[in-house]
C-alpha cells in the first residue's frame, strides 16, 4: 500500500491483528447504551447517533472517496475501506445484540431473528469467513449488510427520535428495502422490462415477508420488568403471580394481567394484552405507555368476563401496535376449587 502515512499503516496493522477489538468496543458501547435507556440518561442517544453517522459514511461512501481524493489528490486504499466497512459491521452488531438479547421471546419466532443477528456478528469477527466466503458473495454481503443496518434503525430510532416501535418499524422495513435492490440487481438481469419487473417484485416481496413476520422481530427498546397473573391489584401493586387458576376465582373476582415495560425517555407508545385460551384470541385490550420510569411503567387489564368453560391453557400476549411480541403471561385454568400456585 504505497504513499500511506505510517499512522495508517500502523493502525490497518493493529485491526488486521486484533479484530476482535472493534467487536469488544461495539458490544460495550451497546451495553452501555442498554444500561443508560435502562437508567433514563440521554448519553444513550448520543452513542445511537454517532452509530448512525458512520453508517451515513458507509452509505455515502464512494462520494466521501472521491471527494478525498479531489482534495488531497491521494486515493484511500481498498483495504483500508474494507476495514472500515468491516469495523462498522461489527460495531453495529454488538451494540444492538445487547437489546434484542434481552428483549427477545425465546420460546417464539423471535428466536430466530436474534439468532441470525448472533451469527451475522460472529461472522463479521472471524476473518475467513468475512473476508473468503461473505465477501466474494455480493447477494449475501449486501443481505448481512441491510440485516444490520435494519436492526441498528430498529433500536436506535425510538431512542434518538422518539419514535414508536410501530413507526420506527416501518422505517427501518422501507430502508432495508431500498437497500435490498443493489443486492437483488447484482443476482438479477436487468436488460429489459422484464428483468426490471422481476426485481422490483422481488423487493415487494421482501417487503411483504418482514412486515407478515413482524411478530418474529423483537421490539429492541421495550421490555418487560415485573409481570404477574393475579386475582388482586392494589395500589397499583399486584398479588402473587399464578400460575394456576380455577374456574371459581375466575367467576368471583376475574383476573389481572400486570406488566411493566421498559421504554426510552419521551417515548409514549400504545401497546395491547391479548387474551388468548386454547390458541385462540378471545379478548384484546388497548394500553398507552409512556416511557421514563426505571422500574418500567406499570399498566395492567382486568378481566372478568370469561367463557363459559374456561378450563384450559391462556396466555396474555403483551403487543406492540403492530404486533411485535414484548412478552407472553401464561396460566392454567382447572376446575377444581384448590389449585397450587408457583410463583
Amino acid at each position: 500500500m504505497p504513499n500511506l502515512p505510517p499512522l495508517i499503516l500502523r493502525v490497518i496493522e493493529l485491526i488486521k491483528r486484533y479484530p476482535g477489538v472493534i467487536a469488544l468496543g461495539g458490544f460495550i458501547s451497546g451495553v452501555g447504551s442498554f444500561i443508560l435507556v435502562d437508567r433514563q440518561q440521554g448519553m444513550a442517544s448520543w452513542i445511537a447517533v454517532i452509530m448512525l453517522v458512520s453508517w451515513l459514511w458507509l452509505m455515502l461512501e464512494n462520494s466521501f472517496t472521491q471527494l478525498f481524493t479531489k482534495l488531497f489528490n491521494r486515493e484511500i486504499p481498498e483495504p483500508l475501506l474494507r476495514y472500515a466497512t468491516q469495523m462498522i459491521h461489527q460495531e453495529s452488531l454488538f451494540f444492538v445484540l445487547p437489546f434484542f438479547f434481552v428483549t427477545t421471546a425465546w420460546n417464539s419466532g423471535q428466536s430466530v431473528f436474534t439468532g441470525l443477528l448472533g451469527a451475522a456478528a460472529l461472522v463479521s469477527i472471524i476473518d475467513p469467513l468475512y473476508y473468503k466466503w461473505l465477501a466474494p458473495k455480493r447477494s449475501l454481503f449486501l443481505a448481512l449488510h441491510t440485516l444490520t443496518l435494519f436492526a441498528a434503525l430498529l433500536t436506535a430510532l425510538p431512542i434518538i427520535l422518539h419514535l414508536t416501535t410501530a413507526e420506527s418499524y416501518k422505517l427501518a422495513l422501507g430502508v432495508a428495502m431500498a437497500l435490498s435492490i443493489p443486492s437483488l440487481a447484482v443476482s438479477l438481469p436487468l436488460r429489459s422490462v422484464k428483468g426490471w419487473a422481476m426485481l422490483l417484485g422481488v423487493t415487494a416481496a421482501i417487503g411483504c415477508a418482514g412486515w407478515l413476520l413482524r411478530s418474529w422481530v423483537p421490539p429492541a427498546t421495550l421490555w418487560m420488568t415485573e409481570v404477574a397473573i393475579s386475582t388482586q391489584l392494589q395500589d397499583r401493586t399486584p398479588g402473587d403471580d399464578l400460575k394456576q387458576v380455577s374456574a371459581a376465582q375466575l367467576r368471583s373476582g376475574g383476573l389481572y394481567a400486570y406488566t411493566a415495560i421498559n421504554a426510552p425517555r419521551g417515548l409514549d407508545e400504545r401497546i395491547y394484552h391479548v387474551w388468548k385460551f386454547n390458541g385462540q384470541e378471545v379478548d384484546r385490550i388497548a394500553l398507552d405507555i409512556h416511557g421514563g420510569r426505571k422500574e418500567g411503567y406499570r399498566a395492567w387489564t382486568h378481566k372478568q368476563n370469561f367463557p363459559p368453560d374456561s378450563v384450559g391453557r391462556w396466555q396474555v400476549r403483551v403487543l406492540t401496535e403492530d404486533g411485535q411480541v414484548i412478552g407472553v403471561l401464561r396460566f392454567n385454568v382447572t376446575d377444581s376449587a384448590q389449585t397450587d400456585n408457583p410463583k
